[in-house]
């Protein structure tokens, strides 16, 4: 899929924000690249590997890896950044390639401000560069290789 921004991005012809937090052989997880604007920090992208527009067309046994890592990296943003709520959502309106964002919610967020996108538009989210969303990857991925998911 040459035109497939995720595709792409998993054979590493575009490079986004951040670092590799989880890779396997059905999915890749990183943090949202906004093209060189802050990052919200903890908008993580979970990617199936195979190229697939949505859910229903899963294996079996990408289901289960895609359900697995989601609750993981879940567990890891409450635990390891203090998240109070973790939001997600599949939409592949803008690219046709399954994945899903899972978005940190932090504590004191005012209520008008919850969502996984009206998030961004609180005036003290937690916003960074790339050094500070590399930080962030690595604390989870840390998380993650510490903590097995039984």
């Amino acid at each position: 899929m040459n035109d497939c921004f995720i595709c792409n991005k998993h054979v590493g012809n575009i490079e986004t924000s951040g670092v590799m937090i989880y890779e396997d052989e059905y999915v890749y997880v990183g943090h949202i690249d906004r093209n060189g604007k802050p990052n919200y920090l903890g908008h993580i992208m979970i990617d199936l590997k195979r190229h697939v527009p949505t859910l229903a067309e899963m294996t079996v046994e990408e289901a289960k890896a895609f359900g697995v890592i989601m609750a993981r990296v879940s567990k890891a943003l409450k635990e390891a950044e203090n998240a109070e709520h973790i939001y997600s959502l599949v939409s592949g309106n803008s690219v046709p390639h399954l994945h899903m964002h899972l978005v940190a919610r932090y504590p004191n967020t005012p209520k008008e401000h919850w969502g996984p996108m009206e998030v961004y538009d609180w005036e003290d989210a937690p916003m960074g560069d790339n050094n500070d969303v590399i930080e962030l990857c690595n604390r989870i991925k840390t998380y993650l290789e510490n903590n097995q998911y039984e």
